[in-house]
């Protein structure tokens, strides 16, 4: 996102006595080259002086009669803008720098952001009829929700396939939604409460293939033969699952269930190229944290208007790392909640437990996962517990706890966490 400084003037269309105020709270849609971004504005407005931040930068001015100026506090530029009913458009030329000789010119227009709808939480019961393989800002919203609303739905598994073991869509972690939350916004966190899941058939696939990223020579000579499907039998009242055909060492073998959802994310900037559902970033995605089951929260960046939550990819069972670079993979109904944070910045998605904190980090290589996910937790530790650089490195260094989330793709996922009963001994 851009950040540079410049002078913005707005030529409003209406006379003075009719003039609209243009104090408050402004998601701006901008074109920047062919590509549309958002960003936000907060305008005060006291006794005519105006003060606040426009895309990212601060600024003061004063409003007389149709015009308005606005100056950087920190630069120079130029703009004009024209007031249109209740909201206001224009363009800011960008002041050229050192590296960019030629100023840039940004067309925007701005609206005001909606309050929180003012009703009672809502329970919706959503049948997905179409499935996306990427986190798109472009493809057309599965249903509006508002903060406080819950949603019923299911998904398919990473093949396509559905509880009822009907192919519904091509493969490639195929992922419910989009869901519009009204009044979300870009600058806002979205916040995730997965309620529950239920596994919905008697089946998961997965395979015998470890990940060649986790694997020395050796080890990839001695299963470079590993290449076999396996299907796991999925014991739902017992919650236990199986290889099915067991024999050999693992004739008695099953585990213990915990599903999980191994994709949940926001749709990305709109600018880049959508993010896959087989990728992973700072608007979620395929983060296979093993630890987004029911009871967790999961925190998002919100990106475009509305957020586009999509989630899928559940995993009766996943352990650290997805070695198999699937875990067992299957469908699943799924019940979860939203809630929204207003004018909070996160650096990485964030996850809270029953006992824990945990900052996800990705990255092509498991040391930058690592740094992302520090670099995360020393953010959420600075922002809401309001920590000393001191402070946190005195925490981080007896209370840091990191997981492998996962190394099959092309990001690995590292993920920080943090006891909440360690932090419930700082004071306020």
């Amino acid at each position: 996102m851009l950040r540079h400084v410049w002078l913005v003037v707005f030529a409003c269309s209406f006379a003075c006595a009719q003039e609209k105020s243009i104090a408050g709270d402004w998601v701006l849609d901008f074109d920047y080259l062919g590509s549309k971004m958002y960003d936000r504005a907060l305008i005060q407005n006291e006794n005519g002086k105006l003060s606040g931040t426009f895309l990212g930068q601060p600024f003061t001015g004063t409003r007389t009669g149709n015009r308005v100026v606005f100056h950087s506090t920190s630069g120079g530029g130029h703009g004009e803008a024209t007031v249109e009913g209740e909201g206001f458009r224009g363009s800011e030329i960008i002041p050229s720098g050192t590296q960019d000789p030629h100023p840039l010119v940004l067309q925007f227009i701005a609206t005001r952001v909606p309050s929180r709808p003012q009703r009672s939480p809502k329970t919706h019961n959503f049948t997905p009829s179409l499935f996306y393989r990427s986190l798109s800002a472009f493809n057309p919203p599965a249903l509006h929700i508002a903060p406080g609303d819950s949603v019923r739905t299911e998904t398919v598994d990473n093949a396509g396939i559905d509880g009822k073991n009907v192919r519904r869509t091509a493969g490639g972690d195929p992922l419910t939604g989009p869901f519009y939350v009204d009044s979300a916004m870009p600058g806002d966190v979205l916040a995730v409460h997965i309620v529950h899941l239920t596994l919905n058939r008697d089946t998961a696939g997965s395979c015998d293939v470890i990940s060649y990223s986790a694997m020395n020579r050796d080890l990839a000579v001695m299963t470079r033969n590993n290449r076999s499907a396996v299907t796991w039998h999925l014991d739902r009242s017992r919650m236990v699952g199986w290889p099915e055909g067991r024999s050999g060492h693992l004739s008695d073998f099953e585990v213990p269930l915990r599903p999980m959802l191994g994709g949940i994310g926001t749709a990305s900037d709109p600018g880049p190229p959508a993010t896959s559902t087989l990728d992973s970033g700072s608007s979620g995605g395929n983060m296979d944290f093993n630890e987004i089951g029911a009871g967790a929260t999961v925190y998002l960046p919100v990106n475009v208007p509305g957020a586009l939550l999509y989630l899928g990819d559940a995993h009766a069972l996943q352990a650290d790392g997805e070695l198999n670079g699937t875990a067992l993979e299957t469908s699943m109904d799924v019940e979860f909640s939203v809630d929204l944070l207003p004018h909070k910045s996160i650096k990485t998605p964030r996850v809270e437990t029953g006992d824990h904190i945990a900052a996800l980090g990705f990255d092509g290589s498991v040391d930058g996962a690592l740094r992302a996910a520090t670099d995360g937790m020393a953010d959420w530790l600075t922002k809401d517990y309001d920590l000393t650089p001191s402070e946190i490195g005195q925490i981080l260094g007896v209370g840091a706890e990191y997981r492998v989330a996962e190394v099959a793709d092309r990001n690995a996922g590292v993920v920080l966490e943090i006891r909440k009963s360690l932090l419930s001994k700082l004071h306020k």
